[in-house]
């Protein structure tokens, strides 16, 4: 079956739900899990996520547990996009409002965001974040799984790590070992995004209006969102990758921002020093990917001193 026509196949189950006078199905720049499209449907206009044919529905193919998720924070105080359809029967798909905006890394993405915009909108999402882990996780329509602890969070970063050359990862296995030494006692668990940062939250000047790309959401310990959202706050974690952009907010900054005046978290250099690891653990694989030939991507080459840099920082922390 052509590409073309099972987007042809898709079409007629989306028009099926959202109307006939929808267009037609576009393929949307930057979709990493499943296909990914935008569909006009008069003056309004969605985006149109479904499971690749002929692939299970697991992981990031799962749209369903993203469409979930998204259900669950309709009209909460987490901006999120609306689900307009949800179609189970496989290969299963959902549409939802598409949020005007832009999503930009400032210490990684082009175009740059003004050093004012930048620093504000990091402090905006670092609240954004405190909202999100305030959800209730019992929820009936969240279906939450099992809280995700730091050891859980550790042994599964652990195994892509070791799925990496020694070579691309200098200190790597020290580092797994100080952190599987220390591993800090949990918090309540909180519905966790997996991959909370400005890149992967539109926003319209300074103000965020939708937090997208909920392929890895999870319940568990809220500092493992945290360690992961203050690694973009400073462009030397990523040497030859990243940029300065001055008066961006500090991890400390950005920390209190998300603290809102509340009670200081602890172990959170622990948590800081997994978010490294992770970061490492996963340039490690796409390069390891790229040298084997299975994802051929010359840009990839860029990432050793990052990889490094994230190891050895990590390590400073511990």
């Amino acid at each position: 079956m052509s590409t073309a026509t099972e987007t042809a196949e898709l079409a007629v189950r989306v028009r099926a739900r959202l109307g006939a006078s929808a267009g037609e199905l576009r393929t949307l720049p930057g979709g990493h899990s499943g296909l990914t499209y935008s569909i006009a449907v008069g003056d309004a206009k969605y985006v149109v996520k479904a499971v690749p044919p002929g692939q299970r529905p697991v992981g990031r193919n799962d749209v369903l547990r993203q469409a979930r998720v998204l259900g669950a924070l309709a009209g909460s105080d987490v901006p999120v996009p609306g689900v307009a359809a949800v179609e189970a029967t496989q290969p299963a798909w959902f549409a939802m409002e598409f949020a005007a905006g832009e999503a930009v890394e400032p210490v990684l993405d082009e175009p740059a965001l003004s050093p004012g915009t930048a620093r504000a909108r990091m402090l905006e999402i670092a609240s954004v974040l405190r909202r999100l882990h305030a959800t209730d996780v019992r929820a009936p329509a969240l279906d939450a799984p099992e809280p995700l602890d730091a050891a859980g969070e550790l042994a599964r970063w652990s195994r892509t790590m070791h799925a990496v050359p020694a070579e691309l990862r200098p200190g790597g296995e020290e580092l797994i070992e100080r952190l599987a030494a220390e591993v800090p006692a949990g918090l309540p668990p909180v519905l966790l995004h997996g991959d909370f940062r400005l890149g992967n939250v539109l926003c319209v000047g300074e103000r965020p209006v939708a937090v997208v790309d909920w392929e890895i959401w999870s319940v568990g310990d809220p500092r493992i969102d945290l360690g992961w959202f203050l690694l973009f706050a400073d462009h030397r974690n990523f040497p030859s990758l990243g940029r300065a952009v001055p008066g961006l907010p500090t991890e400390a900054e950005l920390l209190d921002a998300y603290l809102d005046g509340g009670p200081a978290l602890p172990a959170m250099d622990w948590f800081r020093a997994l978010g490294r690891m992770k970061m490492a653990a996963i340039m490690g694989h796409n390069l390891r990917r790229h040298r084997e030939g299975k994802h051929h991507d010359p840009d990839q080459e860029r990432l050793p001193p990052t990889i490094a840099a994230m190891i050895r920082t990590a390590r400073d922390l511990l």
